[in-house]
Formats: structure tokens, sequence, C-alpha cells
């Protein structure tokens, strides 16, 4: 992560709230400039903070090596709380608690410097109560790219709109997410003169999930795939990289990239566009149940610190609260095979909520069985490997005993199950220095490479049976298998596995050997939706005032999803669902 100088003044104000919060507690500070260190989960913290007699005034972030995209909220949130709150007592942000917590230590280290007491550790300044009955037009149910998509969309045609969301903060699982978006037909495609089709991006997304999914939901989908990444281009203002990725099951290279090869830049912008429309954001406010009139969504019960709150929707309800990846019984009631042993890529917060929600409102369920796991994750935390994706470029996927097992840009399942019937159900990823930098993934992603370095789940050697002795591969047969793969690379055809994509030698130094298992990623089942993402019961009739968007519905990805499918499903149905809520 590129180091954040991050000042917040004392003016901020509250979200929601109508002035800026008093220090509760007597301090009595040295006014001046201080620094304070903390460890945070990669590396050291470090801050400087601007106080006065009786204030923390400003925080700046001096330095840090968290992991980009994952904790880039924790950098701009957390200073803010504290100024906002002048108190320490604030909330840690959901899959990022080692850096939240660093750097609160740093903060409280830098008081300490200040000849202060501790910020009134126990007392919060009082928030504004929320009114325990809101009525809008429109009530979006989970922040993610599709709840933002739709919410943006709903309130440009017209409507009134409130956006819940159940976390200390917006973004889900596509914050977390690198981002791809499959696109047939994009604007890279056209410059680098790639031929692709709609046509054939549904052909593909079909075949990858075994013709379970709905052709007319996948056939939408990919029409409707480069008006949405134009449209968070040229409206969002989202930066995406000039170079497409080629992901598993594609069958030519359609996935853009936004900047930095992570999903936080779509949500960034996105948040940015929700405020200049003045859409409120509820955070921490957890919907549990769909209110009815009759067949007709009227709105949601929610809870809030304890509380009820009813939001009433004239027009109706999104449900856009992402899958089931993060619940461990909820995946056990609909296929056995992925309990507790199985780590997660998911954000904490995907549980699920939504598709109980709508069940219990009478909606139907489709694909529930269909989970997907990530074949390229962390061993240790089950976060999906952003320095993984030199795959996409060109790498070879390895076992204990040297040999390759799979072909490496097949679908995530194939793989995945492929690596668990290995030795010690792990894989080993190469790949040399040409490769890193034609994939940027050690530019884009350097925090998360010094801790696998660090953890011993990467390493960097100068020839190959140096890396084969450090992960006890069998260094002799590793060695037969890249010079059989730089064979099939110089001839521009893999005889053993048909790998599609390029094929690039290994073999200008130094070279990396990164372990990884797999880790459930995708929940391919949700609520039963229509082409314009209207919610369907049992018999298949629309029920009125209900539309959904995202992973929490079921439908477009049949068994098995391909990658870089799921931001595009997103925003695509999320633009829908805000286009026809609003009508």
């Amino acid at each position: 992560m590129k180091k954040i100088a991050l000042i917040i003044m004392s003016l901020i104000l509250i979200i929601g709230g109508m002035s800026s919060a008093v220090m509760a507690g007597d301090i009595a500070m040295e006014a001046g400039t201080y620094s304070g260190k903390a460890q945070g989960m990669n590396g050291e913290i470090e801050v400087k903070i601007k106080v006065s007699e009786k204030e923390i005034e400003s925080i700046e972030v001096i330095s840090e090596d968290e992991t980009d995209g994952i904790t880039d909220s924790v950098f701009e949130e957390i200073p803010a709380e504290i100024i906002a709150n002048q108190s320490f007592s604030v909330d840690t942000i959901s899959g990022a608690t080692f850096a939240s917590e660093g750097l609160i230590e740093a903060v409280k280290n830098a008081v300490k410097k200040a000849k202060g007491i501790a910020v009134a550790s126990n007392e919060k300044t009082k928030e504004i109560e929320e009114a325990s009955e809101q009525s809008y037009d429109v009530v979006v149910v989970g922040a993610g790219g599709a709840g933002l998509a739709a919410a943006v969309e709903a309130r440009n045609g017209g409507a009134d709109v409130v956006l819940l969301e159940k976390m200390p903060t917006i973004g889900g699982n596509t914050k977390i997410s690198g981002g791809g978006m499959a696109a047939a037909e994009n604007w890279v495609q056209k410059e680098k003169g790639i031929k692709d089709s709609k046509a054939r991006h549904i052909k593909d997304t079909l075949a990858g999930g075994d013709f379970k999914n709905d052709p007319k939901l996948v056939t939408k989908l990919a029409y409707k795939a480069s008006d949405a990444v134009e449209w968070l281009r040229d409206y969002i203002n989202v930066v995406f990289e000039d170079y497409l990725f080629l992901f598993g099951g594609h069958t030519a290279k359609r996935s853009l990239i936004p900047e930095g090869n992570t999903g936080y830049e779509i949500i960034k912008k996105f948040r940015s566009k929700a405020d200049e429309l003045n859409i409120p954001i509820k955070l921490e406010t957890k919907a549990v149940e769909l209110i009815k009139d009759g067949d007709r969504i009227t709105g949601v019960k929610a809870e809030k610190n304890g509380k009820e709150i009813v939001f009433n929707a004239k027009k109706g309800v999104i449900l856009t609260t992402g899958g089931f990846g993060s619940n461990v019984e909820m995946r056990k009631r609909f296929n056995p095979e992925y309990d507790e042993d199985y780590l997660s890529t998911n954000g904490e917060g995907i549980t699920g909520d939504g598709i109980v929600m709508a069940e219990n409102a009478g909606a139907a369920l489709e694909g529930m069985q269909y989970i997907q796991s990530y074949p390229i994750c962390n061993p240790i935390t089950g976060q999906l490997s952003y320095i993984g994706n030199t795959r996409f470029i060109s790498t070879v996927l390895v076992n204990k005993e040297g040999k390759r097992f799979v072909e490496e840009l097949e679908r995530r399942d194939v793989i995945s199950s492929s690596i668990i019937a290995q030795t010690g159900s792990a894989a080993y990823q190469i790949w040399d220095q040409n490769i890193m930098d034609i994939s940027k993934v050690g530019e884009n992603h350097k925090a998360e490479m010094n801790y696998l370095l660090k953890n011993d789940l990467l390493v960097k050697v100068d020839n190959i049976k140096e890396g084969a002795d450090f992960f006890n591969i069998d260094d002799e047969q590793l060695s037969k298998t890249v010079a059989r793969y730089n064979k099939f690379a110089e001839q521009g055809y893999d005889e053993d596995f048909n790998r599609r994509g390029d094929l690039i030698p290994i073999k200008q130094p130094p070279f990396y050997i990164l372990k990884a298992v797999p880790a459930i990623h995708h929940t391919m089942g949700g609520i039963k939706i229509n082409t314009n993402a209207q919610v369907l019961d049992k018999d298949g009739n629309i029920i009125p005032g209900l539309f959904a968007a995202g992973e929490v519905t079921g439908g477009v990805h049949g068994a098995n999803r391909l990658g870089s499918n799921a931001i595009t499903d997103a925003i695509v149905y999320g633009r829908t669902a805000g286009q026809m809520i609003s009508k």
C-alpha cells in the first residue's frame, strides 16, 4: 500500500450529526505536535498528531505497511472517529482488527507524549438518536458494489434513497476483491486489437456454470457489461488500468482491472458519488426483516445499538447484502462439504442475511448448493492472494512432488479440487522476475508480498533448486517441470495441459514460489430474480416492491462463477434494480 499522509482536522462532523464533538473528561495536554508508534498487522504504524490543551486537532499517518484495499478504510475512518468523538473508544474495522488496534495504540502513544491522559477511554460522545420510524422512496440494504450502484441509479431516477449497512464501513466483498470486470468488446480490447464478442462471453459463462445458469440473466450480464464499466469510468470516475487479465474459463482477454488491481478503487469512487448525490448511508444498521402489506414489500425492520428502527419504502426495497460465504452453518445446510475446515476469503459480514429475509418473505431460492472456493489463498488467513495473480500472465502450479497437475487457467472449482487432492492439500505457484514485472502485482500489492515473505508463504530465490528446498519440493523434478514448460512456451503450445493464454518462459531470476490453498470465495446460489432484478416467489410470480442484485441472487453464475464476472454482475444488476424501482 502506498504510504498515506492523511490529515483530518478537528472540524470533522459526526455522520448524521449537526456539530463536532467535544472532548469528554479532563485532559491536560501540552499543545504541540507529537509522534507515536505501534505494531500493526504487517509492520509498524507511525502517526503524528497535533493537539491543543484540550483536544486532538489532527492525525497524520506517517507510515504503515498494511494490505492495500483491505485496511485503507482503517486509515481514513478511525482517525476521523477519534477526532469527532475525542475518544479512543471507537469501533475497529471489520477484517482489519490488528491494523485498527495498532493505529489506535499509536495515537494513544502520541497523546502520552503530550503529557495528557487517555482520551476518555470509556466515554463516547452521544450520537444523535435515530428516529424509530423513517420513510423513503427506496431502501437499499447492503453497501457493497451492487448496493451503491443501485442507490446511485435510484437517486438519479428521482427517488429519495437510504442505504443501510450492518458493518462499520461500506464496501462488502467488492472492496476486498481485485475489482476485475469481464466485459466483451471493451475499449482496451479495441485499442489492443483483441477480438471478442458478447455472444462469446455468454457462451463462456454458461459453460463455466455447467449450464445451470439462467440464460436470460447471463445474456443481460454480457450485453450490459461494457455499458456498466463505461458508466463506472465516465460517471463514477473509476480509473482502470490499460491492460486486461484472462481469468480461468474465459476464452478471451476481456477483464478490465481498476487502478491498483483492487476493488477499493471502485468503492472509494462510489462513496464520493453517494456524498455528491446526498445519499444517506446508515452504518452499523442491520436489516432483520422485510415488512409486507399484503403481497407487497413496503419496508425494512432494522436494528442499531439494540434499538429497532422501521424504514418505510414507498417504492420498494433492494437487497444487495451479498452471499453467505462467511456463514459456516448456512454453508453446511446447503452443501455439507464446505464445513469448518475451509477458510474464507469473504468479509465477516457476508452471512446471508438478505437471503434469509427474502426467503421468510416468500421469495424463491436458486442454486444454493453451489459454493465456490478460490484456489490461490493464504494458508494462514484464507485471504485471496493477489500476488498469485501472476497466474493470469504465465506461471506453473506444482505439487510437493514438483509436478504440474492441472491447467493453471482452468475453472476455479477444477483447480481447487485438484489442489485438495495433492499432498498436503496445497499447491506451489512459480514465476520469474519478468512475469512479476508484467503483472505489476509486486508493485500493486507490496504489503501482501512483505507479509507472505515474512510468514514463509512466499520465497524469492536465485535458482529453482533453492526455492524447492525451501518448501521441501522435489527439486530435481521441479527443475524438469519448469524446463518442460519453457520448451512449451518457446513452441507456443502446452502439450501437457493445453494452457490457455500466453506462454512465457520462466527463466529470468530471481524466481518466486508461492504456497497456496483453496478457500471459500463465492456462493452462486441465492434469491431468484428476473432480468429486471425483480424478486420472484416460489410460483414464479413477481413479489411487488422487492428487488435484488449481486451475490445475494442466484441463477447468474450457475454451478460455478468465472473470475471477474462477479463485479460485472453486481454493477449490471445493481444499476438495473435502481433504474427499475425508481420508475
